[in-house]
């Protein structure tokens, strides 16, 4: 049987041997078609030059040169080989000649235009996708976290929330709802505060220890309020354990819930099975924030020691994301060693007296001599102003001395509440007192690290 050539007038019979074995569709095409076919290619796949031939010479069906238009035949070969002859009548060794030259350049643009992309996997595309959605500069995936409502709400008297804040909020009520200047600055300044002070965490629990060589320098009240803002502020568990060896008062600063201790603690690790069973041996106050009191036994309280911190520490690592711990006068302690071996940044505490600066500083450079260079500097320093001899020391000079060892200074004012050394209520302290606590918090969680071992 015959096959037939399918043209750019139809279908019409050819015979001869110019018809090959897998042939299945042959078309002829005008020559500015092919030039365009060939301008199309890529740069490094230039086609040779096809022969072109007019329909009526020599053709069977007769005819003059200028009868019919010029035309080109190319053969496409589906069978195992790329095969592409130009030329109608043409020789079989011109047309294997220039099928292997076009042939050549037809597979090559094949491969480039189908080969590489359709054996890519699926995934890697995807994954390709995926990375130039990303924002610049992204390693992982964003979690689901990030889906707030702040980023993908436009906002709009819809949208944007009543205004906190005397005056925005008068006006915001008298144009019943129309008009809403947002919050008032001071409202702004306690978000942004918030803020910082909810930097999340992965990798574990983060340690901060508060310490100072001297006793009686508000120790243990600048722990309660660095944990009670800690506390009011994020969403997480936040606990302050008294290391002291000797006999501690971090307990007394909020109301007791339990009588246990952290020689209960170490006494009843092996029992405990899940926070619930943790949480009733700490008290917990207004913010949430749990302490875990020291042993009130004087003949016990020189037995808590390294050891004895570890435990207590790996048990409060499961179920909470930072621990402070308020260190004992004792330096050179083994609880000291243990404390600092696992803290990602320190607080000293300084009164404002001579005496007591210098202390404050002295401890800084043991630290420093000993191998925690990097704590230092990444060390915030406490300066309680409610220490006897504060109004006849230049704060300034003190403050300068100790911006050139640490990252920062915080002020701790005076306020009735906490001279007491009584039970501390967050809510009735001066509004300058908790906001001096807020920016000993966001310093601290400033200074953690988000991931650990970054």
């Amino acid at each position: 049987m015959v096959p037939e050539k399918r043209t750019d007038t139809g279908i019409s019979s050819t015979g001869g041997g110019d018809a090959q074995p897998g042939d299945e569709y042959n078309s002829e095409l005008p020559p500015h078609t092919i030039d365009n076919l060939a301008a199309a290619l890529p740069a490094g796949l230039a086609a040779a030059p096809l022969a072109t031939t007019a329909i009526g010479s020599g053709s069977p069906a007769g005819g003059s040169d200028a009868a019919r238009p010029a035309t080109h035949t190319v053969e496409i070969n589906t069978g195992p080989g790329i095969r592409v002859a130009a030329g109608d009548r043409a020789t079989r060794n011109d047309r294997a000649d220039r099928g292997e030259r076009l042939g050549a350049a037809a597979a090559g643009a094949v491969q480039s235009l189908s080969g590489p992309a359709q054996a890519a996997p699926a995934d890697a595309a995807a994954q390709s996708r995926r990375e130039r959605l990303r924002p610049d500069g992204a390693v992982l995936p964003e979690s689901a976290s990030m889906l707030t409502s702040e980023r993908l709400l436009a906002v709009n008297r819809r949208t944007q929330p009543p205004p906190h804040g005397g005056w925005n909020a008068f006006v915001y009520a008298v144009t019943l709802h129309l008009v809403n200047l947002g919050d008032s600055a001071k409202i702004r300044a306690h978000k942004d505060m918030d803020a910082l002070i909810r930097k999340e965490f992965d990798g574990g629990t983060r340690f901060v220890p508060i310490l100072t060589r001297k006793g009686g320098v508000g120790k243990t009240t600048v722990t309660a309020l660095l944990g009670m803002a800690l506390a009011d502020a994020r969403e997480d568990r936040i606990i302050a354990v008294d290391a002291n060896p000797d006999r501690g008062t971090l307990s007394e600063r909020v109301s007791k819930q339990t009588r246990s201790t952290v020689r209960d603690v170490v006494t009843k690790a092996a029992s405990i099975g899940g926070f619930t069973d943790f949480s009733s041996l700490v008290s917990r106050d207004a913010t949430r924030l749990d302490i875990l009191a020291s042993d009130t036994d004087p003949l016990l309280s020189e037995a808590f020691d390294e050891d004895d911190y570890n435990v207590v520490a790996d048990l409060a690592a499961r179920y909470y994301s930072i621990m402070l711990t308020d260190c004992g006068t004792g330096i050179v302690h083994s609880v000291m060693r243990a404390t600092l071996q696992r803290a990602d940044s320190i607080v000293v505490v300084s009164g404002g007296s001579v005496d007591e600066a210098r202390l404050a500083s002295e401890t800084l450079t043991w630290l420093d001599a000993n191998g925690y260079g990097d704590l230092v500097r990444n060390s915030i320093v406490a300066l309680n102003t409610a220490t006897q001899g504060t109004n006849l020391v230049k704060l300034e000079e003190i403050e300068s001395h100790f911006r050139s060892r640490v990252r920062e200074i915080v002020r701790i004012p005076y306020d009735p509440q906490l001279a007491a050394g009584s039970v501390i209520s967050w809510a009735d302290l001066k509004p300058i007192t908790r906001l001096a606590a807020r920016t000993l918090a966001a310093l601290v969680v400033e200074g953690l690290p988000a991931h650990r071992g970054a």
